[in-house]
Order: structure tokens, then sequence, then C-alpha cells
């Protein structure tokens, strides 16, 4: 007798066991897209009142709304209640415009790759440290490299990546920390960028805090708030999305043993790998807008200042856009996949995210002929509702 799938509910999106595993839910959800659910208050921070956002999931609505800020908006009134706003993923021209100015130079393809040296010679240190066996890959490899990289970029101390981690955990931490403890940890986040920012001012340096401290947009300097939800961005963005894009793509690799042995003899794969890794296990699951006026996305009418949750990871999943979205395959056209957003707000740290991956998986398959699960168990991270990723990866990394 076959079992009848469980009743799935659009109020179930904000649950941790969806966070751990949405796809199942996206599956059954998706032709219903746009529909609303139930964020209880609490659920997310600075939220005290129960909403009902409007879920996009399918792919033609999400790209549709992530190319038409001027309906899909990234300005929320609302920001700033429970930490400081988040610089550019909160705003929208003409301010996001100049502001992104500021930094985009930092992370031109160009510059990337004049990193790429030093990124590959922290791999290779972190990977002598782990040696060979079973090892949690998640806290020896997929945290502490991103976080090294983004801190050089800032001019803030590498080895303080363990506190950055926490900070960045208790920014993006939706259901699981207190919130007195989640507001304890994001004071010391604004007290510490606020030293940085005063010691920047008093001795110049070659890094992003120098130049935000001496950044002037239309003649006039970044206010105080600026700078530190510029810096709080740049550390939570530029370590959320490498952290969880690797550590989904090692899972990933250790359960396709043939792929592994395949790419090690033909490094032309790295690339769609990667690219398939971001469209098939999105590391960042779902941002906010805000609607400016009504409007109509299949047949659905949403009101004017409506909540929306755009959600990446379904629609990178949509079987209209990618045929079987739930295999692995890397003979797909990729170049449209929605991981990294689209339009204006198209992440700034791409060429990072995507250079840092291809590093490490070269790295990796340098030094490891086998690389497969660890008997102990590998946990999904629950706490956010933003994030796709692990929080314990034990692999076996087979150097013979």
């Amino acid at each position: 007798m076959m079992e009848t799938p469980a009743l799935i509910t659009p109020d179930q999106l904000v649950t941790p066991a969806v966070f751990a595993d949405p796809y199942p839910v996206y599956r059954q959800l998706r032709d219903q897209s746009p529909l609303s659910y139930l964020v209880p208050p609490g659920t997310i921070p600075g939220f005290d009142e129960p909403t009902r956002p409007w879920a996009l999931m399918k792919y033609d609505d999400v790209y549709g709304a992530l190319r038409d800020h001027q309906t899909f908006s990234s300005e929320d009134p609302r920001a700033g209640r429970f930490g400081p706003k988040l610089v550019l993923i909160q705003d929208d021209p003409p301010r996001h415009t100049r502001l992104r100015r500021l930094v985009n130079k930092a992370f031109t393809p160009k510059r990337v790759e004049a990193l790429a040296p030093w990124i590959a010679g922290v791999a290779n240190e972190l990977l002598d440290e782990v040696g060979a066996g079973e090892v949690d890959v998640v806290q020896s490899y997929t945290i502490p490299l991103p976080v090294k990289v983004i801190a050089r970029l800032l001019g803030i101390p590498g080895e303080d990546y363990v506190t950055f981690k926490r900070w960045s955990d208790a920014f993006l931490a939706a259901i699981s920390m207190p919130p007195e403890q989640r507001m304890q940890n994001l004071m010391e986040m604004v007290g510490y960028f606020g030293q940085m920012a005063a010691a920047r001012r008093a001795h110049s340096a070659d890094d992003l805090i120098t130049a935000l401290v001496e950044a002037e947009v239309e003649g006039e300097a970044l206010e105080e708030w600026e700078i530190l939800g510029f810096c709080i961005l740049l550390l939570i963005a530029g370590n959320e999305t490498t952290t969880n894009l690797m550590s989904n793509m090692f899972n990933i690799l250790a359960d396709r043993p043939d792929l592994w042995r395949q790419v090690r003899e033909d490094r032309s794969l790295v690339d769609p790998i990667i690219e398939e890794t971001l469209r098939y296990e999105s590391p960042v699951q779902r941002l906010f807008r805000i609607t400016t006026r009504a409007v109509e996305l299949s047949g659905v009418k949403i009101p004017q200042g409506a909540d929306i949750t755009i959600f990446y990871g379904a629609a990178n999943r949509d079987p209209q856009a990618f045929p079987h979205p739930d295999e692995f395959r890397l003979d797909r056209d990729l170049r449209n996949h929605v991981a990294f957003g689209m339009g204006i707000h198209y992440c700034l740290g791409a060429p990072l995210a995507r250079i840092e991956a291809q590093i490490s998986l070269n790295a990796f398959l340098d030094r490891f002929p086998a690389l497969k699960q660890g008997t102990a168990p590998a946990r999904r991270q629950t706490a956010s509702h933003l994030i796709f990723g692990f929080r314990q990866l034990p692999l076996v990394l087979n150097i013979r």
C-alpha cells in the first residue's frame, strides 16, 4: 500500500526542518506560488508582530522581481530595528548606485585574481593543518578560509576568525539564539568596527575600512552608521555565502566518487561543478523585498506595500527553467541561475566566492585521491532562514 505524501502547508516555510531541507517543500508549493505564509512574531529578529509575506518560488517570477527593483524595493522602513542597517542590500538607487561604486573596485575580477596566490597559500596552510583521515571540513576549512580572506580585504586580523564567525552567526540567527545573546554579539561587532574605523582615521592603510572612512559621496563623508553597516555587510556576506558554497560542494562530491575521479583528471570540470552547486544547493536561499505598487505575478494580484520573500533556492530547482532539477548535472546552461541574485543587487562578492571555491576544489583534488562521507553525522544548519549549508560535515580525506 502506497503512503500518502504528508501535506505541506506554506506556514512550514519558517520551521527549522525546512531550513535544513527545503527542497521537498519547494517541490510541493512552487506551483501555488505566489502564495502567502505566516511568520509568527519573534521568528525573524525585529519583527514583533505576525506578518504574512508573499513567497515567490517560480523561476520566471523570481527573475522578473530581481530585475525590477523599482517595483520590488530593497528599502525596508523597518531596517535597523534589530541591528545596523545592511548597506547596499537594504538600499535602492540612486543611493545604492553611489554606495556600491565605493567598494566595487575591491571586488573586480582583476583585483580578485591578484589575490589568488595569497588565497592559495592560506588554503594550503589550512590543509597542512588538516592532514588526512576523517575531519570536519566546516570547522577546519570552509569557515576559516573565507573569513580570513574577507578579513584581509577589510584590514582586520584573520586570526580572529572564530570571533568574526560567531558575530556573523548571531546576525543571521532567526530562531535559535536568545534575543539578549544575539544583541550582545551585535553590540560587540558594532563596537569592534567602530574602533577599527577610528584607528583608520588616525592611521590609514591599504584596506576597505580605510577606503570607507576616507570616502565621500557627493562631497559628504559617510556617516558612522553607514561605515559600520558596510563593514558588517562585507564581513557577513564575505564569509557565509562562500562557506556554504564550499561545504555544499564537498558534500555533493563525497557522494559521487566517480565524479571526483573524473574531475581529478579533467580540471575543466571545476567551474561547471561550482556553478551547478550554486544552482543545486544555493547557499543563500531567500531574501526580501517590498512592493512599491500593486503587481500581478502568475495570475496572482499582490498589493502595494506587501512583504515579498524571494526564494532563490526554489527558483534554481524550477523544472521550467532547469529540466530534471533534482539531478546534479554538468551539461546545463547555467548562465542564468539566480544563486547570486540578478539585476542591480547581483552579489558584489560573486567573483571572490567563485575564486575561493576554485582554489579550494583544486587544492583538495591535488591532495586527496578520494573523498567520502565520514562516520560521524553531518549536520545542516537550522538557525537561519536565509542560508543553506552545514554546521558540521565530517569527511574522510584519503591520501592514497
